[in-house]
């Protein structure tokens, strides 16, 4: 019977799985595979699996608990295997890679940290500071702004914007990684031009959440910091 994978840890964890439950409908009973130094966690994997709120909520769990007692490899939402034998020969081919990444996790966890910047905000800043913008912006206002003026403008405000939240991405990134382990940077989606995870040390916590507030006052209500932690380590998986 296919099974569904939640995460890797080492044999001696303790994996606390009592009053968790895994997914499915009803949800499946939780159990590990053990394979030399190295467990996984599973269950049976439902025939039906989508990523309904409660199933995901399931997985979450199950990677919240275990993290809160070791170094986890927490597998995304929907990994499923032909059945345990299966689990137990990929724990016993690349035994080495996840002892060596469950080393490198120890004592950490994840923070994922998105910002935006208001869009009226940030072109007001830039009308204020450039010459030429503003000059282009009376013009259209008054109605006698030709269509080729109307161009410059908005990609001379366009490239100021880029230009601006990069620098301030680079700025968030500067002070955070003084704090974090390690950092990855993913692509932003809709009005967020920054969108990275840190990996932070466990006793470096508090220093990392400090910065982060001290950022958020600084930048004041025009520019929006979102942090979500801790969370485990998927982005160093």
């Amino acid at each position: 019977m296919a099974v569904y994978v939640y995460s890797i840890t080492s044999k001696s964890h303790p994996t606390r799985l009592d009053e968790l439950h895994g997914v499915g409908e009803p949800p499946g009973a939780l159990r590990t595979v053990t394979a030399g130094v190295l467990s996984a966690v599973v269950s049976d994997a439902p025939d039906d699996l989508r990523p309904k709120r409660r199933d995901v909520m399931a997985h979450q769990d199950v990677q919240l608990r275990l993290m809160a007692d070791g170094a986890v490899l927490p597998l995304r939402f929907g990994m499923t295997a032909e059945s345990d034998e299966a689990v137990r020969a990929v724990l016993e081919d690349r035994a080495s890679e996840y002892e060596e990444q469950l080393r490198s996790l120890e004592g950490t966890v994840e923070y994922n940290l998105k910002a935006s910047w208001d869009e009226e905000a940030l072109l007001r800043r830039i009308l204020l500071d450039s010459e030429e913008a503003r000059r282009l912006n009376d013009v259209g206002r008054e109605g006698t702004a030709t269509p080729e003026m109307s161009l410059a403008l908005g990609e001379l405000v366009a490239h100021q914007a880029e230009a601006r939240q990069e620098a301030l991405a680079a700025g968030i990134i500067e002070a955070l990684r003084l704090h974090a382990r390690d950092d990855s940077v993913s692509p932003p989606g809709g009005q967020d031009f920054l969108s990275i995870s840190f990996l932070v040390d466990k006793d470096k916590e508090e220093m990392f959440l400090a910065t982060e507030m001290s950022l958020a006052d600084q930048l004041g209500e025009e520019c929006g910091l979102r942090l979500r932690g801790p969370l485990p380590p998927y982005s160093f998986v």
